[in-house]
């Protein structure tokens, strides 16, 4: 059902063939498992997503894209992945890894203490944010890509086993459906 609410919604990869940015593209962007909506090319998208959502700033999208097309993996679900980081998910989300950088490697010895920020201007404020984040270096710079190919390799698994189990239900399905 889902598939095929996909497969409507989508678009139509064969109008756009002729195109210049088509051109531009090359083939491996009209690659079928690009487009395709199996049981390994979405839980590729998924991991996809999930790893570049954690790149900083607006490349997020971008990193999917090219990751996607790259390892021939769905387009539309990787692009779609990326946006579970947003200005209200980001800061925990890179919270946890540097916490995980900081197990890994251990606290960064210049670390500062968040700092406190009531009655400080603009400008100490800005400071006091930017040397704070700064300190926070190597375990943060570890703690990104480890968290981020964890989160990809989960989103896989959950993925293929929840699709690969939704095939076996309607096998089952099917086959007393036709011993009726």
């Amino acid at each position: 059902m889902l598939r095929r609410w996909l497969k409507r919604v989508l678009p139509d990869v064969e109008k756009y063939r002729d195109t210049q940015v088509a051109r531009f593209l090359g083939p491996r962007f009209f690659h079928p498992a690009v487009w395709h909506l199996s049981r390994r090319s979405v839980a590729g998208g998924v991991a996809i997503g999930l790893f570049c959502g954690l790149i900083p700033g607006p490349l997020q999208m971008l990193g999917g894209a090219l990751g996607a097309v790259w390892l021939k993996r769905n387009l539309p679900v990787a692009l779609v992945t990326t946006l579970y980081t947003n200005p209200l998910t980001i800061i925990p989300l890179y919270l946890l890894a540097y916490q995980l950088g900081a197990f890994v490697i251990g606290p960064s010895a210049d670390a500062v203490p968040v700092p406190a920020l009531s009655g400080a201007s603009p400008v100490q404020w800005a400071e006091a944010i930017s040397a704070w984040s700064m300190s926070l270096g190597k375990p943060l710079l570890v703690g990104v890509p480890l968290l981020a190919a964890i989160l990809a390799a989960l989103g896989f698994v959950m993925v293929y086993a929840a699709w690969s189990l939704y095939l076996r239900w309607m096998w089952v399905k099917r086959k007393r459906a036709a011993r009726r």
